[in-house]
């Protein structure tokens, strides 16, 4: 089986969301988090924004944990240098690679982007730094251009390059044919990190589709926070992987729900209740026909146990609610009721829902069987 390996970049791209600021303390704790989830690498911020940045860095670096960490630097001297007095001694040298971003911004054509390039990377290695190279825009960009690019910075010794679609430019099977396609015309040893954004929603497709195809490295942030619609999000990435193409993946599965409510909570954002495997909805069932299928045999609705992210099945009440889930929600609270009172308990909780558009909380359940029952009574 392949193992996907996790570059992840919520300390960078994703506090590059728009509102997103993180203090150092709140660094510090989701830079823990990541090593203790198992993340390989981290990108942990940009060197020139600053020396309260350059310092928060540092910071993070003296924890001394066993997580690779680097920096991102545009190919610039000056950013090498600031990236070197942070202590991190991986800098990630980025460019743009499409001739619509190089002429755009840097007013630079291919061949003097490629120069650039080589003289930031150059530099950075005799420093003694470990250099990796980004291609911004890789999605836009020429093949012809990515394949040299590649292969003339192979030979100045870098070996981890990152295939960036940062315009959302591809759907996943493109993503598939330009990945084989590069990995085909470059040394068997050059490492290869896709950088997907969510524009389209196909942020963790493109990420997948990307390491199906021979890409090592999967860029990520937690919860998919990131510039605007965000990025892969670590967990979606990770579990797919395992789950559904059948391969490895070191992150500790049990550590994401606190890892991403971290994350989260330091973002200020509200990432939604529907948030795939983070989200306070993603193992939450009202309908009756799944929650009777779950009781029987939870395998029947799920792709995995939730347990495994220190998750579980949650059942509510609402319209589409069956006679199973009142009494099974009655059960759990040490009450039980006949079939003809959780007939009516059923009616009332359809209202409900239809008049409040909302689930039925569990004290007003209790709240309307002590009612039904007590007619009951009244009657007898």
């Amino acid at each position: 089986m392949k193992s996907l390996k996790l570059c992840d970049t919520t300390l960078r791209d994703g506090e590059q969301a728009a509102g997103v600021s993180f203090t150092r303390a709140e660094k510090l704790e989701i830079a823990k988090l990541l090593s203790e989830s198992g993340v390989e690498q981290a990108e942990v911020g940009i060197p020139a924004m600053g020396r309260r940045e350059q310092e928060d860095i540092a910071a993070i670096a003296e924890l001394g944990l066993p997580m690779k960490m680097m920096t991102w630097n545009r190919a610039m001297v000056s950013d090498i240098d600031k990236a070197w007095n942070t202590g991190v001694n991986w800098s990630h040298v980025s460019i743009p690679v499409s001739e619509i971003q190089l002429r755009g911004k840097l007013g630079l054509s291919p061949a003097e982007g490629l120069t650039k390039l080589q003289r930031a990377a150059e530099y950075a290695l005799r420093l003694g730094m470990t250099v990796s190279v980004g291609m911004e825009d890789s999605s836009r960009a020429s093949m012809e251009f990515l394949v040299e690019l590649v292969n003339s910075l192979y030979k100045e010794g870098i070996r981890w390059f990152r295939y960036a679609d940062t315009v959302s430019a591809h759907h996943p099977g493109q993503m598939a044919e330009r990945v084989s396609t590069l990995l085909g015309a470059v040394p068997a040893d050059v490492e290869l990190e896709v950088h997907c954004h969510n524009d389209f929603g196909l942020a963790v497709a493109n990420t997948l589709s990307g390491i199906a195809a021979g890409a090592t490295w999967a860029s990520t942030t937690i919860a998919g926070i990131g510039e605007r619609t965000g990025n892969a999000a670590m967990e979606e990435v990770a579990l797919a992987w395992r789950y559904l193409y059948g391969g490895q993946c070191a992150v500790r599965p049990e550590m994401l729900k606190r890892l991403a409510d971290k994350v989260i909570a330091a973002s200020g954002r509200n990432v939604g209740d529907a948030k795939p495997i983070v989200g306070q909805l993603a193992f939450t069932h009202e309908s009756g026909i799944h929650v009777d299928g779950l009781m029987k045999d939870t395998a029947t609705y799920q792709t995995f146990d939730p347990s495994e992210v220190g998750r579980e099945h949650r059942f509510v009440l609402g319209k589409h609610s069956g006679s199973g889930s009142v009494a099974h929600v009655l059960g759990k609270l040490g009450l039980e009721a006949n079939p003809d009172t959780v007939a009516r308990l059923l009616d009332r909780v359809r209202e409900y829902a239809e008049v409040y558009k909302d689930n039925v909380p569990e004290s007003l359940l209790v709240e309307w069987l002590m009612e039904e029952n007590a007619q009951t009574r009244d009657v007898v």
